[in-house]
């Protein structure tokens, strides 16, 4: 995102199967990024709904969709410029 914008260097885009997976998601990656290196999100929204959770972290910013919103919104569409980086799924 560095080229495009000047408000994070990284979006990280995520789906989950349902609501409740999309939370746990983004449950794990904030006990996560508080645990290790300390950082909390700077504001999220959707938690409620969590059809889309969007954390962002300044330097990241996470999106975790639902299938079906992530295919209404295409983020991957819109910023279809921006350099990709696949990351390996974790067990």
């Amino acid at each position: 995102m560095r080229s495009v914008c000047d408000y994070t260097d990284f979006f990280v885009i995520a789906t989950g199967g349902n609501t409740r997976q999309v939370k746990a998601i983004s449950d794990e990656v904030h006990v996560g990024m508080k645990r290790d290196p300390g950082l909390l999100p700077r504001a999220v929204a959707g938690e409620r709904e969590a059809t889309w959770v969007v954390a962002d972290y300044v330097d990241a910013v996470l999106h975790v969709f639902t299938d079906e919103t992530r295919e209404f919104y295409r983020l991957e569409d819109l910023w279809s410029d921006v350099p990709k980086l696949e990351a390996a799924a974790s067990a």
